[in-house]
């Protein structure tokens, strides 16, 4: 597995962005760069098992099964992946989920002068590099845009 880091400096504090970045309504909007669909279900705390979703192509509705392995307000978030969302279902051993079980998306705030620095790290397969390295910054300059705007 490898692992990607994205950044963005965004011009709103860090308890906005935070918020702008995990509250249901506005992570439907910037998430909306990796699949017009995306959503999550479930609650943001350490421990925790979330689900993040979306529609395919044959509006059936899929997704990764995750967990939250760390929750620090307006600090980071880890999230570490468990499985996959097959028609609803979630899939959680066997050939299609080996290649990411355990993975981490890792998302950190820093506040520079109530600027914040948002750093992500995640890890993937070659699979998904062009993939991600196209969606993270889209998706990061539809959150920057959206804590901006508040």
């Amino acid at each position: 597995m490898k692992k990607l880091t994205y950044q963005i400096k965004i011009d709103a504090p860090v308890s906005r962005v935070f918020k702008t970045m995990l509250d249901k309504e506005t992570y439907k909007q910037w998430t909306s760069a990796f699949n017009p669909s995306s959503d999550f279900e479930g609650v943001w705390e350490k421990g925790q098992k979330i689900h993040f979703t979306g529609d395919n192509e044959n509006g059936e509705k899929g997704g990764m099964v995750a967990e939250i392995a760390e929750y620090i307000p307006n600090s980071y978030v880890s999230i570490r992946h468990l499985g996959i969302l097959d028609k609803g279902k979630e899939v959680l051993s066997g050939p299609t989920v080996e290649d990411w079980a355990g993975a981490l998306e890792n998302y950190s705030f820093t506040d520079i002068e109530g600027q914040t620095l948002l750093e992500i790290d995640v890890d993937t397969n070659d699979e998904y590099i062009d993939y991600f390295n196209e969606a993270w910054p889209n998706a990061l300059k539809q959150l920057k845009n959206i804590s901006e705007k508040k």
